[in-house]
């Protein structure tokens, strides 16, 4: 008998808090699982609708319209710049698309693949990371309505539409603290997905959408920050408009800090509940 013809003995090791110990190591292993997911919800998303993945643009471009004609023209919302109000808009709604998305989708993951859950051992954390690069893949297609209004106003980006990337990675992670916490508290208390619809609907009109955060007056504008979003909003218009829109450089900070909290505390609380997602499913 050959060495190709002998059998290849494998040894499965039980140890307890191995897994615990391997979680990351196991994230990284379970990667084309995380790719699969996010395929998967991509494919079922835009399945037999009629316009497919336009929607990623028809549906900003909507809001836009509407905060420019009720707050631009009607409410004559001032905005303290010479920018056109329609790009202060979708230097604000841009952002926040991004963040309210990933939190409605993410906060659900879990209990949406309850049957995957309960079934295969997997790092869980991968179901709320795979929504994640959905909305990537949105936010890329509303990024054409960006281009288009700045073209349309003559609009002409400086250096910093260079570090654009950089505030829409830190968006990603104000939004993933807070996802990653609601997807395994709803998986707990399920009535709390209820919660998450009119918490993004109060945060759109406390953060900095439809105006700048300096018409905040100034003793607030750093208890304001503590809105992460408000940083973010800021960082992302200064990178489509440079000096018209500076950033509050003290307020931005404690955006950032606030984002790494939350981000910490998500992490944290999702480990902790995860243990018992299979029973609680």
């Amino acid at each position: 008998m050959t060495s190709l013809d002998r059998p290849v003995s494998t040894h499965l090791v039980l140890e307890a808090g191995r897994a615990d110990r391997q979680y990351w190591q196991d994230l990284w292993r379970y990667r084309e699982l995380l790719l699969i997911l996010a395929w998967r919800d991509v494919s079922v998303r835009y399945k037999q609708t009629a316009v497919g993945i336009a929607w990623a643009f028809i549906r900003p471009f909507l809001t836009t319209v509407v905060f420019t004609v009720v707050f631009g023209h009607i409410a004559k919302v001032q905005t303290n710049t010479s920018v056109p109000y329609a790009i202060v808009v979708i230097g604000g709604l841009l952002p926040w698309t991004l963040f309210s998305s990933v939190l409605g989708e993410a906060s659900a993951s879990v209990v949406a693949n309850a049957n995957l859950i309960s079934k295969v051992y997997f790092p869980r954390l991968i179901v709320p990371l795979a929504t994640v690069l959905v909305v990537v893949i949105d936010f890329a297609v509303s990024l054409s309505i960006l281009a288009g209004l700045m073209i349309w106003y003559g609009v002409v980006p400086h250096w910093q539409i260079l570090l654009l990337p950089l505030f829409v990675l830190l968006a990603l992670l104000a939004s993933l603290g807070p996802a990653i916490w609601a997807a395994a508290v709803v998986v707990k208390y399920r009535d709390f997905r209820f919660v998450i619809p009119f918490v993004l609907q109060f945060g759109l009109y406390v953060s900095p959408v439809g105006f700048p955060s300096s018409v905040v007056p100034e003793q607030w504008r750093l208890l304001y920050n503590l809105n992460p979003m408000v940083g973010i909003i800021d960082g992302f218009r200064w990178c489509i408009v440079g000096g018209e829109s500076p950033i509050y450089l003290p307020g931005f900070i404690l955006s950032l800090a606030v984002t790494a909290f939350f981000l910490w505390l998500g992490v944290r609380t999702f480990r902790r509940i995860e243990r018992g997602f299979a029973d609680m499913i």
